[in-house]
């Protein structure tokens, strides 16, 4: 069956991320990276892969993530992390126990009979820019099953809310004076998904929307019931997750679930890899400060421009039926102001219409993110999310260096913050702590975005998001 989970998404980076950085310069040469990229790459399949498919390319040869790692460590390509090292004899012992694993019913009569015991999964979690996704992407790649699926869990998340929608309206429309029949569609869209995979691979595994939080113990309580195995990558550890959220009882006991079925791994070795040296792309992050800073920009992209087989024009981004405006855009290229992007009641969808249409993003004056923009703030981090996800390339103009855009004071009261406490019936005492109002969230999950754009202006991210080789 064709995957219904949008995963015609691109590989996110983090999987070349922690390979190519740990490169030795002896060794970096072009044959191998072409390999390492092929070996993430597939990792990233729309549809069910064929275990045949896992025999050939680069998984030959080797009888294992564990193997191929072992390789690269004693070629010199690779300099040895024991942390990730860790990590990947656990997810190679998974990796054997998965061979030939399915969890379809071999006949219409085996769901009368007790099945095998589905393998505990892995949740690998630890600080930003570690190799976490590099190592289950690796994993990923030789897993030999019959149905498995890699996602981004934003991307997960909007797929399931599609499903439930499409469930509620398929349902019969309530007659006049006749109460309407309750409907639980989470368990139905949970089935749905087992169908189609049997090995769920997340990145960034993270929550911080209410309607994901509410319906996360169910939908994985059935998934997990049905036989899905998954590993997940995340910042946080499980019980930290949608820490100080709203409503935050009603989502502890998934916690408890998701340990019971899925083996906690910190992937922890304290090294940032993105941020390690490695040839600059240009200058492509500008401060307002910076005398003709605009006039740079403007440059930039004229010289882009005209590479490309379009005039620059405004363009409307159609998304679920909503129209989205962008002011001036010329062919894969978006040049954007902050106020755009993240000042409108935009989200994940939004950002992946975006990261499908343009390879270049220019997003113009980001301004200081106090605790009263961290709506905005959530935004640009849920937005770099996307396109890095999608090797999107941005140059950017802010009005504070990158580490200081973010920050905790000068709020001017958290005005409205307190507008939404007060319509939310919340003792302002009483709502202090949660993240919503707090930019807890935000402030952790913006040193995964600072990461990110450090390596985005990379020279190595630059080529790789280049689509006019592609095409």
């Amino acid at each position: 069956m064709a995957a219904c989970i949008p995963l015609s998404l691109k590989m996110s980076p983090s999987a070349l991320l922690g390979v190519r950085c740990l490169l030795t310069e002896e060794h970096s040469s072009r044959k191998f990276l072409k390999c390492l990229t092929e070996l993430c790459r597939r990792g990233y399949s729309g549809k069910a892969q064929p275990a045949v498919e896992e025999s050939s390319g680069i998984t030959a040869g080797f009888s294992g993530p564990l193997d191929h790692y072992t390789r690269l460590i004693s070629d010199g390509s690779l300099r040895e992390d024991e942390h990730q090292k860790a990590v990947l004899l656990r997810l190679e012992q998974l990796h054997r126990t998965l061979r030939g694993y399915s969890n379809t019913p071999t006949s219409i009569f085996s769901k009368f009979f007790t099945q095998p015991k589905p393998p505990k999964g892995y949740y690998i979690y630890g600080d930003v820019g570690t190799g976490k996704t590099m190592v289950m992407d690796m994993f990923y790649s030789y897993v030999k099953t019959e149905k498995k699926k890699r996602v981004h869990f934003h991307g997960f998340m909007l797929d399931v809310h599609k499903r439930i929608h499409r469930l509620k309206q398929s349902m019969p429309k309530r007659k006049v004076g006749k109460m309407a029949k309750s409907y639980d569609p989470i368990a139905p869209v949970a089935e749905e998904i087992s169908e189609e995979a049997c090995l769920l691979c997340f990145d960034e595994f993270q929550v911080t929307d209410i309607a994901d939080a509410m319906i996360l113990k169910q939908l994985f309580e059935n998934l997990f019931l049905n036989g899905v195995v998954v590993v997940a990558t995340s910042n946080r550890p499980p019980e930290d997750l949608y820490k100080n959220g709203l409503q935050r009882v009603n989502f502890v006991p998934f916690i408890a679930v998701l340990q019971n079925y899925c083996q906690t791994l910190r992937l922890d070795s304290g090294i940032d890899y993105r941020r390690r040296n490695r040839p600059s792309a240009g200058k492509l992050f500008f401060l307002s400060s910076e005398p003709d800073a605009e006039i740079s920009l403007d440059k930039i992209f004229d010289e882009m421009a005209f590479k490309q087989n379009d005039i620059t024009r405004p363009r409307v981004l159609n998304v679920h039926n909503r129209k989205v405006r962008l002011n001036k855009a010329c062919g894969t290229i978006a040049d954007c102001t902050f106020e755009e992007l993240c000042d409108r009641p935009l989200g994940a969808s939004d950002y992946l219409e975006m990261s499908r249409l343009f390879d270049t993003v220019f997003i113009r004056h980001i301004p200081l993110l106090t605790l009263n923009k961290k709506t905005q703030a959530r935004r640009l981090i849920t937005l770099v999310d996307a396109f890095y996800d999608h090797k999107v390339r941005v140059v950017i103009l802010a009005d504070h260096p990158l580490e200081d855009i973010f920050v905790h004071n000068g709020d001017d009261g958290h005005d409205e913050s307190h507008i939404l406490m007060d319509d939310l019936g919340l003792k302002r005492d009483e709502a202090s702590n949660l993240s919503i109002f707090t930019g807890e969230e935000e402030k952790f999950a913006f040193q995964r975005t600072i990461s990110r754009l450090i390596e985005m202006q990379t020279e190595e991210y630059w080529l790789e998001g280049d689509r006019s080789t592609k095409s």
